[in-house]
């Protein structure tokens, strides 16, 4: 399942234009692999709150219009956090669009075909339940923002959003989310959830961002950019280092970008790069060069 190496590129476009500038950062994968595939979306619909603490409805879109152009069957699982996740969607325009763009929703709450993850060393008690639907289709496409978290995660990026995979709870009544916010181990126990699939490609949508707060509201940024690669690690070292660039909170600040407990605990379990000099951000657009040359430096410095 690892991605590591020399050279984990992450695109990085500046545009005040959604759809222009996802478009062009989507050319630089190979969507022709996906051709009649089926396709399972995981985007960030934690509540109903607006971008950026929702997914855009406008980036959804055009990535399932991506999908659709080359007949490949979509379908977007979720489960929402902050909220009833039906009433998220419906609230979000998720629902209206699945019927407008021809694609499945699945409400991860109401899902019945799970399987227990309990990989060795791993800081769940009980391992955690992973849907089957993430493992039935050919393609993974998780599509995250950029926000600081301030119940324990420090940042929610891809990592994070991946805990929207998972049950919340067993059959017998165990809380898993409880687990992993009263654990001294939450940083940990989010990176353990990403060991369970391989991303074919991660879009971060930083038009916005949270640089403080988080994850429903918080200090709004502006970056204006669009970021995307298929390691997971690099794209999140790369969000950290903008917030970085931006003035975050002290958690965020603190040490080493591979220092921080999701990203180090990522490193150990394979799931990318294990070194910020292995990552290479990709300017897309002469008005992207000053903040890869930023980002660059942040993570060296870091």
């Amino acid at each position: 399942m690892s991605n590591s190496g020399k050279g984990s590129k992450v695109y990085v476009i500046r545009t005040e234009d959604r759809r222009e500038g996802l478009s062009e950062i989507l050319r630089n994968f190979n969507f022709k692999r996906l051709e009649r595939k089926k396709v399972a979306l995981k985007a960030n619909y934690n509540s109903a709150d607006p971008f950026p603490a929702s997914t855009h409805l406008e980036t959804l879109s055009i990535i399932v219009d991506s999908l659709k152009e080359i007949d490949a069957e979509v379908v977007l699982a979720e489960r929402s956090g902050m909220g009833n996740t039906q009433k998220v969607l419906e609230d979000t325009g998720v629902y209206g669009l699945s019927k407008e763009k021809g694609f499945d929703v699945v409400v991860l709450d109401e899902y019945n075909r799970w399987y227990r993850e309990t990989p060795e060393g791993m800081h769940w008690k009980k391992g955690y339940l992973f849907p089957e639907i993430f493992g039935d289709v050919d393609a993974v496409i998780q599509i995250c923002c950029l926000k600081t978290h301030r119940f324990g995660g420090h940042f929610t990026m891809s990592l994070k959003n991946s805990v929207g995979m998972i049950a919340k709870y067993d059959r017998d009544g165990y809380n898993y989310m409880a687990e992993l916010h009263s654990s001294p181990h939450m940083r940990k126990m989010i990176a353990e959830i990403n060991t369970s699939y391989q991303p074919f490609l991660v879009v971060m949508d930083a038009m916005k961002g949270f640089s403080s707060g988080g994850p429903e509201s918080g200090a709004v940024i502006e970056p204006n950019l669009i970021i995307a690669g298929n390691d997971r690690i690099a794209v999140d070292a790369v969000g950290v280092a903008i917030l970085r660039i931006y003035g975050t909170t002290r958690e965020v600040s603190r040490g080493g970008i591979f220092e921080q407990e999701q990203i180090a605990r990522a490193v150990e379990l394979g799931l990318g790069v294990s070194d910020p000099g292995d990552i290479e951000p990709v300017p897309l657009n002469t008005q992207a060069e000053d903040m890869c040359d930023r980002i660059e430096r942040t993570l060296r410095e870091g």
